[in-house]
C-alpha cells in the first residue's frame, strides 16, 4: 500500500485540501492519503477559533465516506508541537506491515521554502517523499487580518513566501496540482462576517460547521 500524508491546521478543512488529496490519489497513485490536523504548529499562532478536536471532527467527518482518505488523530493525542518528524515515525510504525514504501508528505510552496527551518528536515526528507503543491493567494477582496494565523520564531508563513525550486536542496516531485484560490483563513473570515462560504468546504465539513455553529457562524 502506498501512504501519502497531508498535514495542517485543517482549520478548516477546505476545497483545496479536499483536490490536493484527491491528486495524490489520481495522479500520483496513492493508495491512501493521511490527512493529520496538528495539535500545535511548530512554525505559526494559529487562530484559536475552534478546539483541536473540533478541528480533528471537520476532518473525521471530510474522511468518513471516503475510500481513500483516512483521518489520523496521531498529533492531536500526543499534544504538545507537532513536529513531522515524530509523527513519520509513528506512521512507519503503525503501517509497517502494509507499506510497500516510503511515506510520502505533501507540503504547500509556502511550506517548502520554509523547509530548512523545520526540526530535523534532512531527516523528514530521508524519510519521505517529498511533494510539493503549487499554491496561490487569495483574500483578494477580502481583509482576513483579523482572522489569520500569526508566524512564530523566524517562520514568515504566507501563500506568496517566495518558493524557489532551484534552492530547494531536498528531493521532491513538484506536483502538477490545480491550484485552488481558496484558504482556511479567508473561510473563516467570511463565516464571522456573515459572508457566503457555503461552496468552499466539502459538504461534510460544511454540516459539522453550522450544527456546532463555530467561526461565529450565526
Amino acid at each position: 500500500m502506498k501512504i501519502a500524508l497531508l498535514g495542517g491546521t485543517f482549520n478548516p478543512l477546505h476545497n483545496g485540501h479536499a483536490m490536493l488529496a484527491e491528486t495524490a490519489v489520481r495522479e500520483l497513485g496513492y493508495d491512501k492519503v493521511l490527512i493529520v490536523p496538528t495539535f500545535i504548529p511548530p512554525h505559526k499562532i494559529p487562530s484559536d477559533a475552534v478546539r483541536p478536536e473540533d478541528r480533528l471532527g471537520m476532518v473525521q467527518a471530510f474522511c468518513e465516506d471516503s475510500d481513500y482518505f483516512i483521518a489520523e488523530d496521531c498529533e492531536i493525542i500526543r499534544r504538545g508541537v507537532s513536529y513531522t518528524y515524530d509523527t513519520l515515525q509513528y506512521i512507519m510504525r503503525k503501517y509497517k506491515n502494509v507499506i510497500e514504501e516510503k511515506p510520502a508528505f505533501i507540503v504547500g510552496q509556502e511550506t517548502a521554502a520554509e523547509f530548512d527551518k523545520w526540526y530535523r528536515a534532512a531527516d523528514v526528507a530521508d524519510m519521505a517523499d517529498i511533494i510539493i503543491a503549487r499554491r496561490s493567494d487569495d483574500s483578494r477582496e477580502i481583509d482576513t487580518a483579523e482572522f489569520g494565523n500569526k508566524p512564530s520564531g523566524t517562520y514568515t508563513g504566507g501563500f506568496n513566501s517566495g518558493f524557489n525550486e532551484e534552492l530547494f536542496q531536498y528531493p521532491h516531485v513538484l506536483l502538477n496540482n490545480p491550484a485552488v484560490s481558496v484558504s482556511s483563513t479567508e473561510i473563516r473570515t467570511r463565516i464571522a462576517e456573515g459572508k457566503s462560504w457555503r461552496y468552499l468546504v466539502p459538504e461534510p465539513v460544511f454540516q459539522y460547521i453550522i450544527e456546532r455553529k463555530l467561526y461565529g457562524y450565526k
